[in-house]
């Protein structure tokens, strides 16, 4: 039996029944809050149970958070709610105000890992459920605080722009999170950004509820350090409760939620909690925690305290309690052994299936409908590939009412490079509209755009900038369909200026030519243009995917190309080109081929592909005919272009401009050897190397000779 099971009983034994004191709340309510934390901690329970019999996969659970219940008591079940890990309470009590709902089974469900789980689909044990507006969060320190804020701020700015979302527009967003991660640079970043939104007075209804047991794991939470940091934050209305108390807990919470219904600002609800059973099943408490410390915990108990409430209060006796406590208990291991046989993911198809959908004939076709505009003005003049962006944003701009852009610096500037400019003229700034300076807060305000209705498209001013908030990306965005079961959605299109070859300008912030940390985030697409045309009518198909399948797209900009108009010599204008019109879409994942040439076939993508198509040009004027293979996608890469293409040659060199360990070409050739190719192959890449300033960057960077020497050198 377990040290906090045990002890329950025996002090229900020894309690003492009252004179009816006063509860503080209708008896109804206490019991109804009594029986979700009840179910909670048999939950906890079961797991313990199911681990050691080798049939379930979570154990890390809420015992001594149950207060938490009193948290949903206070909210509405239509308040969309992103909860900690220990929000056990949090969920039963959500459940019990919807009908129908039945979160016992639920959590059961995901502790067994099975596929009829209703949230993530035998995937992960979270808590979530579509029909409780609780949405998934995997147990990533504070990465899901961010994107709370940025459903607590769409939920007003969809209202104000007409599109429709899923909470209701007076919602209040709720986010729950332990001690430990209110230390963590995302959680931090989140509550700031919170408090900055709501000093420029725009509307946040955000509840931030810290449940506060003292310790991380292992290590401590000095005593009274969640109440010294955020007690007294100018901005940041401030509710304590003892979470061990229901009444207390249940009273301050309801105040706290008003507070932020009727004033739409942030508020922080901190909650003195415990924790018992220690961190996870695996975790042997006692090695690093003293026993008085321990048996205080168990003497704070939150179920204990509910329960003396109510033996105090003559509404329950302890053998009342108990029998309650057991029934309970009965019921859970009950439901347990039947779901026991439930079936779980079977194969690598199952589990990926909702990881990346795909419809092309759909995204085909809505992004059609964002080339007319742009068509009909461009009036067939030429532009560089920042125009091109421009145009293609304002025609996203126009055709989708809930698009946002947004970022650092993208409002009135328009951008450090101009892309953005008069965008926020002629949408409003209500739709194009600069952020702090926070790449965790921009992303994570796409992300609660996303899922509640609009359709973000955020930009990270520089690709170093990313890796300050890639966990946005990797860890939230591109995990809520998977962990959801496709329930959730946050579609969005990721802008961001990167890689190099800037004149020596600016060093390695400035220019990164780093994206190993994208290619390997499961169905994340990345799009990579080089040439004008193809940029606007990529930027097209990365939105039309995001609304056709939720689809989360990074679209890499290189920097360099931005203002650049000639390709071969000075006044040529080969590197402009027409708007396109309607009729050009780029599906994802097919390359462009430049040329016929059978001696050599050469592949690259962005600065890669104009510096290929200036050497390609001098090979042909000596007899050397090259064809040239611009990726345009480096997720999912073109395969079947590119192996179409080199067996057309029999010879392939990659120019790859990122680094040449964890560089683009691995994946490029690796492909062309898993397809069977036997022909020649070659690369050439960036040096794993920073870049530095001024010209030493010249030496680091692929450059036009190593390409015309190496392609020589693969065809000789």
């Amino acid at each position: 039996m377990e040290q906090a099971d045990e002890h329950f009983i025996d002090a229900v034994k020894n309690l003492v029944p009252g004179a009816g004191r006063e509860l503080g709340m209708p008896a109804e309510s206490v019991l109804e809050l009594f029986d979700a934390q009840l179910g909670s901690r048999h939950l906890d329970l079961a797991a313990r149970r199911l681990r050691a019999q080798g049939r379930g996969f979570y154990t890390i659970g809420s015992s001594g958070h149950e207060g938490n219940a009193a948290v949903a008591a206070a909210l509405r079940p239509t308040d969309p709610a992103l909860l900690h890990y220990r929000s056990g309470g949090f969920y039963l009590a959500r459940g019990r105000q919807v009908p129908g709902a039945d979160p016992v089974r639920d959590v059961l469900l995901g502790l067994l890992a099975a596929t009829a789980e209703p949230i993530s689909g035998g995937r992960h044990k979270v808590f979530g459920n579509r029909d409780l507006a609780v949405l998934p969060q995997t147990s990533t320190i504070a990465s899901h605080l961010p994107r709370a804020l940025g459903v607590a701020f769409a939920i007003d700015r969809a209202r104000k722009l007409g599109v429709e979302s899923p909470w209701p527009h007076d919602a209040v967003t709720v986010c729950s999170f332990g001690d430990a991660s209110a230390n963590h640079s995302t959680a931090t970043g989140a509550i700031n950004a919170a408090i900055q939104v709501g000093f420029r007075g725009l509307p946040l209804p955000l509840l931030f509820v810290c449940e506060d047991n003292g310790i991380g794991i292992s290590v401590p939470t000095p005593a009274g350090w969640v109440a010294h940091a955020y007690g007294s934050r100018p901005g940041l209305q401030y509710f304590a409760a003892d979470g061990c108390d229901l009444v207390e807990t249940a009273r301050t919470a309801r105040e706290a939620a008003d507070w932020v219904r009727k004033h739409r600002r942030p508020a922080f609800l901190h909650l003195r909690t415990v924790r018992l059973m220690a961190h996870a099943g695996s975790d042997v408490e006692s090695s690093y925690r003293r026993s008085d410390d321990i048996a205080a915990d168990l003497r704070r108990d939150p179920l204990l305290g509910t329960a003396r409430l109510l033996v105090d209060a003559g509404v329950l006796s302890p053998a009342d309690v108990l029998e309650r406590y057991e029934a309970t208990r009965d019921r859970v291991l009950t439901l347990a052994a039947e779901l026991a046989g439930e079936p779980q993911l079977t194969s690598a198809a199952q589990v990926m299936e909702p990881l990346a959908p795909r419809r092309p004939a759909e995204v085909a076709r809505i992004a059609a409908g964002y080339g007319t505009n742009g068509s009909d003005s461009g009036g067939g003049v030429r532009l560089t590939l920042a125009q091109s962006i421009n145009q293609a944003l304002l025609d996203v701009l126009e055709a989708e009412r809930g698009a946002l852009v947004f970022g650092e610096d993208v409002g009135v500037k328009g951008g450090v490079y101009g892309v953005t400019r008069g965008l926020a003229r002629k949408a409003g700034s209500g739709r194009v509209f600069d952020t702090l300076l926070d790449e965790q807060t921009i992303l994570g305000l796409a992300l609660g755009a996303g899922v509640t209705g609009l359709l973000p498209i955020p930009e990270i001013q520089y690709l170093a900038y990313l890796h300050n908030a890639e966990d946005q990306l990797r860890g939230e965005a591109a995990t809520l369909q998977f962990f959801s079961n496709g329930q959730y959605r946050n579609p969005m299109v990721v802008r961001i200026a990167g890689y190099g070859y800037q004149k020596g300008f600016g060093g390695h912030f400035h220019n990164d030519n780093a994206i190993g940390v994208l290619r390997d985030i499961p169905g994340l697409v990345i799009a990579s243009p080089g040439r004008p045309d193809d940029a606007a009518a990529m930027l097209r198909t990365c939105v039309a995917a995001g609304v056709a399948d939720g689809t989360v797209s990074a679209f890499l900009e290189p920097i360099a190309l931005y203002h650049t108009r000639d390709l071969h010599e000075e006044g040529d204008n080969g590197w402009t080109a027409a708007y396109p019109g309607a009729e050009r879409h780029v599906p994802i994942g097919r390359a462009r081929t430049y040329g016929d040439g059978s001696d050599l076939t050469i592949v690259t993508w962005a600065n890669g592909l104009h510096m290929s198509l200036r050497v390609a040009a001098r090979l042909a004027a000596q007899g050397l005919h090259a064809r040239v293979v611009d990726l345009r996608w480096i997720a999912p890469l073109p395969v079947e272009d590119i192996v179409r293409e080199a067996a057309a040659t029999g010879r392939v060199l990659v120019v790859d401009e990122t680094r040449r360990t964890g560089g683009v070409s691995e994946g490029v050739l690796t492909a062309l050897v898993d397809a069977g190719f036997t022909g020649r192959m070659a690369r050439v890449a960036s040096a794993d190397s920073f870049i530095p300033l001024g010209d030493a960057a010249l030496h680091v960077l692929v450059s036009e000779p190593e390409i015309e020497a190496a392609a020589r050198a693969l065809v000789a």
